[in-house]
C-alpha cells in the first residue's frame, strides 16, 4: 500500500522514507558530504576497535569503555546511515514497517546505551583522579564488564515500553514518512490515536533517564575539578585536567547535538521541517565521525598506536617527536 486517506485506519506494511524536504535542487552538496562522513566513521571507529582489541597495553578501563562507544557509534551508523544515504540518492526508499520499528529500536538503544557509556566514563575518571590507588582494584575488567552489560539492559528495559505502544498505535494518515530515517516522534504523531502516553514516556526517558546520567556526570565532574585544584602542584592540576579533556569534548558532541534534535522536534513548530531533518541526520553522523578524532588527537597512546599502524617502521619516532 504506498497511501491512504487521512481518515482510513490501516495496517502499514510499509513505509516511504522521504529525503530532506525543501533542499532537493542543493541534493548532491547533501549527498557526498554525507558519504564522506559515513566513509569517515566507519573507518575511524573501524580502527580505533583494532587498536584496541590488538594492543595489550591499551586494556585497561578507559579504553575498553572507549570501545564499547565506539561499538555503540557503528551500531547506529550501520542501521541508519545506508537507508539515509540511498533516500538521497533516490529520492526515497521503501522500508518495511518490521524493519522501521527495529532500526527505531537500535537507534534508541544504542542512543541509551552511550549515554549510560558516557556516564561510566566520568566513573572511570573520578575514580583515576580521586581515588588513583584504588583505580585498577576498583574497575577491574570483571567490573567494567558488569557495567557495559548493564548499560545495554537498562536501554533495552527503557525503550521496549516504545516499541509495545507503537504497535498498539492505529494509522490511518499516509505511510510516506517525511525522515531519512525510522524516528519515533516522527512515526507516532502519524498515528491517528491519541499519542499523549507515548510522546510523555519518550519526553520522560529524555529528561529523568538521559537527564539522570547528565546530572551524575556533571556531580562526577565537580568531584573531579574539586579534587584537581586542591593539587599543589600546577603541572599535576594540567595533567589531571588533560586527561579529562577529551572525555568532555565527546560528553559536549554527544548531548548538546541529542537534545537539540530532541526538543527541536518536540517544542519548534516554528523551525522549518528541512533544518530540523538536517539536524536529525547529522546528529547520527557527527558525533560518532569526531569521537575517533577526538581521542586520536589528544591521546598519546592511541595516537602512537595509529602511527604504528600506518608508519610500521622508524619513521614513527619522528612523527610522535
Amino acid at each position: 500500500m504506498m497511501s491512504a486517506d487521512n481518515h482510513t485506519i490501516f495496517d502499514p506494511v510499509t513505509y516511504i522514507l522521504t529525503e530532506i524536504t525543501g533542499r532537493e535542487e542543493s541534493r548532491v552538496w547533501i549527498i557526498i558530504p554525507f558519504c564522506l562522513m559515513y566513509v569517515a566513521t566507519l573507518f575511524g571507529n573501524s580502527l580505533l576497535l583494532f587498536i584496541i582489541f590488538t594492543e595489550r597495553s591499551l586494556h585497561k578501563p578507559m579504553y575498553l569503555f572507549l570501545s564499547m562507544l565506539a561499538t555503540a557509534d557503528l551500531i547506529i551508523l550501520t542501521t541508519t546511515v545506508p537507508n539515509m544515504l540511498a533516500v538521497f540518492w533516490f529520492s526515497g526508499g521503501e522500508i518495511s514497517f518490521v524493519a522501521c520499528l527495529t532500526q527505531m529500536f537500535l537507534n534508541c538503544v544504542s542512543f541509551t546505551t552511550e549515554s549510560a557509556i558516557l556516564l561510566a566514563m566520568a566513573f572511570d575518571r573520578y575514580v583515576a583522579i580521586c581515588n588513583p590507588l584504588r583505580y585498577t582494584t576498583v574497575l577491574t575488567k570483571s567490573v567494567i564488564g558488569k557495567m557495559g552489560l548493564a548499560a545495554v539492559t537498562r536501554s533495552f528495559c527503557i525503550i521496549f515500553p516504545l516499541i509495545f505502544f507503537m504497535k498498539r498505535l492505529k494509522f490511518c494518515r499516509t505511510n510516506l514518512l517525511p525522515h531519512t530515517y525510522c524516528e519515533n516522534m516522527i512515526i507516532a504523531r502519524m498515528a491517528c490515536d491519541n499519542i499523549t502516553v507515548h510522546l510523555g514516556y519518550g519526553l520522560g526517558v529524555a529528561t529523568f533517564i538521559i537527564g539522570l546520567d547528565v546530572v551524575l556526570i556533571a556531580l562526577s565532574y565537580g568531584l573531579i575539578l574539586r579534587a584537581v585544584f586542591r593539587l599543589p602542584c600546577k603541572d599535576a592540576q594540567l595533567k589531571a585536567l588533560r586527561t579529562c579533556g577529551s572525555h568532555f569534548c565527546v560528553i559536549l558532541m554527544f548531548y548538546v547535538p541529542s537534545f537539540s534534535s530532541f526538543f527541536a522536534y518536540q517544542f519548534g513548530h516554528n523551525i522549518p521541517g528541512y533544518s530540523l531533518d538536517l539536524l536529525s541526520s547529522l546528529h547520527v553522523l557527527i558525533p560518532p565521525m569526531l569521537n575517533p578524532i577526538v581521542y586520536g588527537v589528544t591521546t598519546k597512546e592511541i595516537l602512537k598506536q595509529v602511527i604504528n599502524v600506518f608508519y610500521p617502521c622508524g619513521s614513527r619516532s619522528s612523527l610522535l617527536s
